[in-house]
């Protein structure tokens, strides 16, 4: 018994009955096929030459906690690392290769999977990390989305919107637009639009009015595009939340005075600005600014 424990440790190749069980004796990392004397089952390593499964130190799986987030629709994990999540439209698929994971749930429930927001990814993850004030996407509203790309932020506004809300995501590239509408296929809240922001009586007829717009298009007059958008689909009263990348505006200027700027063409515009965060360190000289469109002014009392 004393050498079992003694001994250093070899590969052994042990014949079972109609199988094959190759395992360091100690450590039990066998694999072993067909039922051996020396190992059971596949890698289990249960045989007599080896105990424990696995690595040998027991701890089980990380527990994640999942806590709702001041935002409706944001949910934060805790855990070894704390990050921004977001339920997931569609269970078991990745948007972008992002992590997934599993609430555990109370017996007879179905478990909730969650999907992690990388901020360095997303303006709108990064906005909401960075302690954004005021969120207007929330579940059940209806929101026009410029600059859609691939998708891996609209996927996550699909997320929040949940089934009653719905996302309009205009994107002009082709390329990306293919993987947007992949995305789409799976989230049937998600309206994928290949088509030029610009010009939006081209998309017209598929959209009705929206509660907010979020824009990402890195164009030198995006607020002349947000507001245009706005003056055909956005409620009075709704939201405009734009991330404004400062080197695509004027390089030349420095990054405060283009977000001054902007603003300004947005006030100009019939636009009520309420917010301007700056989105660093995620995004570099870029800006989250929200406000209100054609807000009805407050009654005197």
């Amino acid at each position: 018994l004393k050498s079992r424990f003694f001994r250093p440790p070899l590969e052994t190749t042990a014949m079972g009955k109609g199988g094959k069980s190759k395992g360091k004796d100690d450590k039990g990392k066998g694999k072993a096929k067909g039922k051996g004397k020396d190992g059971k089952g596949k890698g289990k390593g249960k045989g007599k030459d080896g105990k424990g499964k696995g690595k040998g130190k027991g701890k089980g799986k990380a527990k994640v906690i999942i806590e709702p987030h001041r935002f409706e629709g944001v949910f934060v994990s805790k855990g070894k690392d704390d990050s921004l999540v977001t339920r997931n439209m569609a269970p078991g698929e990745s948007v972008y290769g992002e992590k997934r994971m599993l609430e555990e749930a109370a017996e007879g429930e179905e478990k909730v999977e969650y999907r992690v927001w990388n901020p360095f990814r997303s303006k709108l993850g990064a906005g909401i990390v960075g302690g954004i004030e005021n969120m207007p996407i929330k579940p059940g509203s209806k929101v026009l989305y410029l600059g859609g790309a691939s998708g891996t932020t609209v996927s996550h506004v699909s997320d929040m919107i949940g089934p009653e809300g719905t996302v309009y995501a205009v994107e002009f590239s082709h390329r990306s637009g293919r993987d947007l509408t992949n995305m789409a296929k799976r989230r049937p809240n998600v309206v994928p639009i290949v088509e030029d922001a610009r010009q939006p009586q081209r998309y017209r007829m598929l959209i009705g009015m929206v509660d907010v717009i979020f824009s990402d298009v890195a164009q030198p007059d995006q607020a002349r595009i947000v507001t245009l958008n706005a003056s055909f689909f956005l409620k009075n009263n709704g939201w405009v939340v734009i991330s404004i990348k400062a080197n695509c505006v004027d390089s030349t200027a420095a990054p405060e005075a283009v977000f001054a700027m902007e603003v300004d063409k947005l006030r100009k515009d019939g636009c009520k600005p309420k917010e301007q965060l700056t989105l660093e360190p995620y995004h570099r000289d870029h800006a989250l600014v929200t406000g209100i469109y054609r807000a009805s002014k407050k009654k005197k009392e």
